[in-house]
C-alpha cells in the first residue's frame, strides 16, 4: 500500500513534469485565491506530457545523481518533488534521503500519481508520499522541507509569483528550492534563466547558485528565502522581452 501523506499535508498546489510545446492560454477565470498575485506577463507552457525525457535516457545521463549531487541530498533529509510525473527523481531521492529521510511527490494529473502509486507499492517505498495538486498554492506544511525540487517544470506554472510566495513558509530553516529547466526562449519547453532569476527576486527569494549543465539538458539554479517576502501587491511583474 501507498503510505499516507507523512506530514499531514493540506491539498498541495504545482504542475506537472512534462514535455510540452503548445502554449496555455492564461485563462480568463484565474483562481480566486490568486487575484491578489500579479499574472505573468508571457506566454506560460501547455502540459502535453507527464514525462520530460525517457526514463532509461536521463539515467544514462546520469541526471538524477547529477542534480541531486549539485543540490547537497543527504541521508535524513526532507524533500518534496514537485510536478513528479512518472517518479523519474521522487524514487531517487527516496533512496538518496533512506529510511530515515522521506519525499513528498506531488502532481497534477491523477492518472501519473496512479501509476507513480502502483510503482511505489511494487517497490516498497516506505518513504515517499504522494499527493494530488493544483495550480497556485502548494500548501506545504511550515518549516519542513530541506530541498524543493522543481524539475523541468516551472516554466509550466500559471501562477508563477503566487505559487512561489505560497511555497515560502515550507522551506525550513536553510532550505532550498531547486529547479533545473532548459533555456529555451519564453513560452517553449524552459525558461530563460534572466525571467527565472527576476520571478523568484520579485518575491523575495536569493539566488544562491547556478550552473550552465549539457548533461542535464538544461541549468540547474538553487534559491533560498531572503530577508523579508514581498507582499504581493508590492510584486514587480518581470519583463520576459
Amino acid at each position: 500500500m501507498v503510505k499516507p501523506l507523512l506530514f499531514g499535508f493540506a491539498a498541495l498546489s504545482a504542475l506537472g513534469l512534462g514535455g510540452c510545446n503548445e502554449l496555455a492560454s492564461m485563462p480568463s477565470d484565474r483562481p480566486e485565491t490568486a487575484l491578489d498575485f500579479p499574472a505573468p506577463d508571457r506566454p506560460v507552457a501547455a502540459v502535453v506530457s507527464t514525462q520530460f525525457s525517457n526514463e532509461d535516457a536521463r539515467e544514462e545521463r546520469n541526471e538524477a545523481k547529477v542534480v541531486m549531487d549539485l543540490a547537497d541530498i543527504r541521508p535524513g533529509m526532507t524533500v518534496a518533488d514537485i510536478g513528479a510525473g512518472e517518479g523519474y527523481y521522487t524514487v531517487r531521492l527516496a533512496e538518496r534521503v533512506g529510511a530515515d529521510g522521506r519525499v513528498l511527490a506531488q502532481d497534477i494529473s491523477r492518472e501519473a500519481l496512479d501509476r507513480l502509486g502502483r510503482r511505489v507499492e511494487r517497490e516498497r517505498r516506505e518513504n515517499i508520499s504522494i499527493k494530488f495538486g493544483d495550480t497556485d498554492n502548494p500548501q506545504l506544511p511550515p518549516d519542513s522541507f530541506d530541498r524543493i525540487f522543481m524539475v523541468h517544470m516551472y516554466h509550466e506554472v500559471t501562477e508563477p509569483y503566487a505559487f512561489l510566495w505560497n511555497m515560502w513558509p515550507a522551506l525550513n530553516a536553510g532550505g532550498q528550492i531547486v529547479v533545473v529547466e532548459s533555456d529555451s526562449p519564453v513560452g517553449r519547453h524552459g525558461l530563460p534563466h534572466t525571467v527565472l532569476f527576476c520571478e523568484f527576486e520579485a518575491v523575495g527569494y536569493v539566488l544562491v547558485e547556478y550552473i550552465e549543465r549539457p548533461d542535464i539538458k538544461g541549468y540547474f539554479a538553487r534559491f533560498e528565502r531572503g530577508s523579508k517576502r514581498t507582499d504581493p501587491t508590492a510584486i514587480k511583474v518581470c519583463d520576459a522581452g
